[in-house]
């Protein structure tokens, strides 16, 4: 986040909260797995129905924000300062990611976890996000195109809109 408002690129921003946004998820799953390895028959605990309704909210504030920020810089014409930072971010945050979706996804069918292997599927979105990053942030470096990042956080608010979606539809299970 402080990368994407020194560069002043709300792509590179928005990333950064949306990983905020799934450290607060991590809790809610920490919590999970807890409760999993203490007592395997128990049901969701109301502690982590309540992560998934705060981690949903903050999604689709994210993604209100988001839609804000790109509509202020549209009408102002205002065009990051670079987009570097948004490059090196984004292919760390691929590999990264890939290698925890897959190591979620193992772990989910070695318990046999509906929601570790629903907590990998977020982590997939994170690598979509994290490719829409490198795409908006690689398209500005290379040619300068003002509106790679409007078009980078209209990719990124979709998402956000999706994955608020589904924690709000896990939390009612």
């Amino acid at each position: 986040m402080i990368l994407g408002y020194e560069d002043e690129t709300l792509t590179l921003f928005g990333f950064g909260a949306d990983s905020f946004i799934e450290v607060i998820s991590g809790i809610g799953i920490a919590v999970m797995i807890t409760r999993m390895r203490n007592n395997p028959g128990s049901t969701e605990s109301k502690f982590e129905k309540g992560a998934l309704r705060v981690t949903g909210l903050a999604f689709y504030i994210l993604t209100v924000s988001l839609i804000a920020g790109v509509i202020v810089n549209i009408v102002r014409g205002h065009k990051p300062e670079a987009t570097f930072w948004g490059v090196v971010i984004s292919l760390i945050s691929i590999a990264v990611m890939t290698w925890l979706m897959m190591a979620k996804i193992r772990t989910g069918k070695k318990l046999n976890s509906g929601p570790i292997l629903a907590d990998a599927s977020c982590t997939k979105v994170c690598v979509y996000m994290s490719i829409v990053l490198l795409i908006a942030s690689g398209i500005y470096a290379l040619t300068g195109f003002a509106y790679a990042d409007a078009i980078g956080v209209a990719g990124l608010a979709w998402f956000s809109v999706s994955e608020g979606r589904e924690a709000f539809e896990k939390s009612r299970i």
